[in-house]
């Protein structure tokens, strides 16, 4: 079965930002693939086909995105949403799950761009969007190693973009903050604790199941990922909700002494 329609690609697309994502871009009018580690759970939802994918997996990556093109016949915008969350001092995490961490955060996105790219270029058209944070551009106390991985994202997107424009591509980073999903229950904790970090980390917890509470409906995100997928003249970056659009501004313009003064009042951390 070929289209006439944009097709999306949307990984992590069976609950929260993901779910939302899809949903949207199929009312934008798109053809829509969700993806998640084990879709028979998933409530079906209309206009969502949905296909199992361990991001983490060459051999499954490569698979969907071979299953995506054979039926739909092509792949116009990926939505790199997949993604687990770290909370812990950077001490207290282990080496190992930090690359756990990065296999799905980073790796992940790296294999399913490497997929869906020769596609895209081929057709001379397409969009991939990554889905970053406001932790991939300010610090994150408590949650390095996830921090990391959006910095990460960040500094791949920034480039891989320049290198795919004159393709017709765009390789685009949505921002979101805070976001009432079950980032905080599904994040990895620490493997190995270190006493003397664990009353800032219990406040920590505290302040993190507030923001989440507190957080952009992930629609929110999800109309943001639209705009990226459709603008005629896209950003390199979208920052999502108002809470990341008034820290995107801050981090530009604010001195970094007041700025580091800021993250630490806010994280209630001495010194």
């Amino acid at each position: 079965m070929t289209t006439n329609r944009p097709v999306a690609l949307v990984t992590g697309g069976s609950s929260g930002i993901g779910r939302e994502a899809a949903l949207a871009l199929v009312a934008a009018g798109f053809d829509v693939v969700g993806t998640g580690r084990d879709t028979s759970r998933v409530t079906p939802l209309g206009g969502v086909t949905f296909l199992d994918l361990d991001v983490a997996s060459d051999a499954s990556v490569a698979a969907v995105v071979e299953q995506v093109v054979g039926r739909f016949g092509r792949i116009d915008v990926l939505v790199n949403n997949a993604g687990v969350g770290s909370i812990g001092a950077a001490e207290e995490t282990s080496v190992a799950r930090a690359q756990a961490v990065f296999d799905i955060n980073v790796f992940g996105v790296m294999r399913m761009v490497k997929e869906v790219l020769p596609h895209m270029r081929a057709r001379g058209r397409g969009r991939i969007i990554n889905l970053s944070s406001v932790q991939g551009f300010i610090p994150a106390p408590y949650m390095a190693v996830y921090g990391a991985s959006k910095h990460a994202i960040e500094g791949y997107s920034q480039s891989l973009d320049h290198e795919v424009r004159e393709y017709g591509i765009r390789a685009l980073l949505v921002e979101p903050a805070y976001t009432r999903t079950g980032f905080e229950a599904n994040s990895a904790k620490p493997d190995v604790p270190v006493q003397v970090y664990a009353a800032q980390r219990r406040s920590f917890d505290r302040l993190m199941a507030a923001a989440i509470k507190d957080g952009d409906d992930p629609a929110t995100v999800a109309k943001v990922i639209v705009a990226a997928a459709t603008d005629a003249k896209p950003k390199l970056r979208y920052t999502a909700g108002t809470l990341a659009g008034r820290a995107s501004v801050l981090r530009r313009f604010v001195p970094a002494w007041a700025f580091d003064r800021q993250i630490r009042k806010l994280n209630q951390l001495d010194g």
